[in-house]
């Protein structure tokens, strides 16, 4: 083989393992928080993209003894609805901590937002009884309010401190008694954006992933308006472009669906 022909196929292997590497040489921010971030980071990495860690939260768990007496009263529910991961672990810890498992939920019906949600609590041995077509509260809300077996019953719904109203506000328009208990708050991690800053400002990085509005609001706050808007935002699902949208940023992407296998195939879809 003479060394054109060497040439010529490595120049096709090149070619092969770019096209298998659709963000080779793309640059993109990873806003969730440290204890979330590696399922985010990994497939964009593996796509080939460079992935630039800044997480704009962080999250808290609130007061244990309030959690643990709302878990310990689980049979006073005719449901229990979570819409995120964090829900699920941090009232898992809960129940863990008093002795207790996925037996004090075999009495309720418990609905999740989402496959990631509800692969969280069928891993715990939890039942899993509603999941919606669409990953966001409004689908889940369509997908009770089609039920006989929700009105005017009691319903607990475990959330982020400051999470929408949508589904309590939803539901008691059904008749439902809707119980809300925060289980934990997403804090601004402002620290150590100085550099990214002046990477944004240059012009340097070229898209930003939010997977949640508290998210994108702390990430605006670290970095300074006039830096956020150098990059291309790609967001998790319509909920959090609708915060994009009200804070007067351009939504370049939206995962359809709103999962991370989504949000990753939006990062793909925006950076062509």
């Amino acid at each position: 083989m003479d060394s054109g022909d060497r040439r010529e196929r490595e120049t096709a292997r090149q070619q092969g393992r770019e096209s298998a590497r659709p963000l080779a040489g793309v640059r993109v921010i990873v806003t969730r928080a440290a204890a979330n971030a590696a399922e985010l980071v990994a497939p964009l990495a593996a796509l080939g993209a460079e992935v630039i860690e800044a997480p704009a939260t962080r999250i808290e768990p609130l007061d244990r003894s309030g959690i643990a007496a709302v878990l310990g009263n689980l049979s006073i529910y005719d449901w229990v609805l979570f819409t995120s991961r964090n829900a699920v672990h941090i009232a898992w810890t809960a129940l863990h901590d008093m002795g207790r498992g996925a037996q004090l939920l075999e009495t309720c019906r418990v609905a999740a937002v989402g496959p990631a949600t509800a692969g969280a609590l069928v891993a715990l041995g939890i039942r899993v009884d509603v999941m919606p077509p669409h990953f966001v509260a409004e689908s889940l809300l369509e997908t009770l309010r089609a039920r006989s077996d929700v009105r005017g019953t009691r319903v607990l719904y475990l959330a982020a401190e400051g999470a929408r109203d949508v589904l309590p506000q939803g539901l008691r328009a059904l008749g439902a008694t809707v119980d809300v208990t925060p289980l934990y708050r997403s804090l601004s991690n402002d620290k150590g954006f100085a550099p990214l800053r002046e990477r944004l400002l240059n012009g340097d990085v070229d898209l930003v992933t939010f997977t949640a509005g508290s998210s994108a609001r702390a990430f605006v706050r670290a970095i300074g308006a006039d830096a956020a808007a150098r990059v291309r935002i790609v967001t998790m699902g319509p909920a959090t472009s609708a915060v994009i949208r009200e804070m007067g940023f351009a939504v370049s992407a939206e995962a359809h669906p709103s999962t991370l296998e989504g949000l990753v195939q939006a990062v793909v879809a925006a950076s062509t």
